[in-house]
């Protein structure tokens, strides 16, 4: 199971429980005590894994709230939404962190184990199509041309960039995006594809998001998609291609993703709580409890778009549900 890269304040803070999370999911510990964030005695061990889009947000929650309460281990893992499900439904983790909502094969999964949840949208992203910063013909694309360039019917026949676009240079196509364990990937596909997992195969797949970034920062031609946080930290290398939905040239922005108008790449992120652990297991009630009521704090430290009021709004009504 990968762990996600965090600031130089979070790796400090979180090494000893990365470590544990290298060696695969955990139990909760049920002896949790303490009820609140910032007691002394709350302690106990909390598993969280799946998107490596949410990651980075569910490990600044973690960071911040590990300083303030220094007996609770939280590990995050990120083996990509579709992996983070099957964990979770499993029983390994209490936390299932996800860029998309969960399938109705995951809820069977779940339902088989007794695992009951609770949906909760912690954040906004804006899933932002990217190229090496060096490139200089590709600022724009419809989402026609983005379903050109990776409809499955593109895979081995779609080579060059002028064959997406006659105004594009005849130059070798090379693509890098989101395994197919990704809700990422998923997202993308339905929404300019037409149906969920429909892509071409010949691209570069990875779960690991720094994987793309690498292979794109390295080649002129390359392009690749990923949560809007990893744009942000590789804006030296990375350029973001504005997408065109047939109302004009729109680029990724906080603003742009809460308000909806980067359309149709603009969505909100989720973690899943294991009902049954928050009734049992103090750490975890006051980790997400802490979560919901800082997603401003939380969503600044991790450079993601923060809830808006209606969501803040329901997320707490949703956190109310968990008792």
């Amino acid at each position: 199971m990968k762990t996600k890269r965090f600031g130089a304040t979070a790796a400090i803070a979180l090494a000893g429980s990365l470590a544990l999370s290298a060696c695969g999911g955990q139990q909760a510990d049920s002896g949790a005590t303490g009820s609140s964030s910032g007691d002394a005695a709350l302690s106990g061990s909390i598993a969280s894994d799946g998107s490596s889009t949410v990651g980075p947000l569910t490990s600044a929650a973690a960071e911040l709230f590990m300083t303030e309460n220094t007996g609770v281990n939280i590990t995050v893992g990120t083996s990509g939404t579709g992996g983070g499900f099957k964990k979770f439904c499993e029983g390994q983790t209490q936390i299932s962190n996800a860029s998309r909502p969960i399938k109705d094969e995951e809820k069977a999964a779940c339902d088989a184990k007794g695992i009951e949840y609770q949906e909760i949208v912690v954040a906004n992203d804006a899933l932002t199509v990217v190229v090496n910063k060096e490139n200089t013909f590709l600022e724009c694309l419809t989402t026609e041309e983005l379903k050109t360039l990776w409809g499955p019917e593109a895979t081995g026949k779609v080579t060059t960039w002028n064959q997406v676009n006659p105004k594009f240079p005849a130059e070798k196509i090379k693509l890098y995006g989101p395994g197919t364990d990704s809700g990422t990937f998923d997202y993308f596909t339905d929404e300019i594809n037409g149906e969920e997992g429909a892509s071409r195969t010949d691209y570069e797949p990875s779960e690991d998001d720094n994987v793309i970034v690498q292979g794109v920062s390295g080649d002129k031609n390359a392009l690749g998609y990923f949560g809007y946080t990893y744009f942000e930290e590789n804006e030296s290398t990375l350029k973001a291609v504005k997408v065109d939905n047939g109302k004009g040239c729109v680029a990724p922005s906080a603003d742009t993703a809460r308000d909806g108008s980067y359309a149709p790449l603009s969505r909100p992120l989720f973690i899943y709580v294991d009902k049954k652990a928050f009734a049992s297991n103090a750490a975890l009630k006051a980790f997400i409890t802490y979560y919901i009521e800082n997603d401003a704090k939380v969503a600044e430290a991790a450079k993601y778009v923060a809830l808006s009021d209606e969501q803040k709004k329901t997320a707490q009504d949703e956190l109310a549900s968990l008792g």
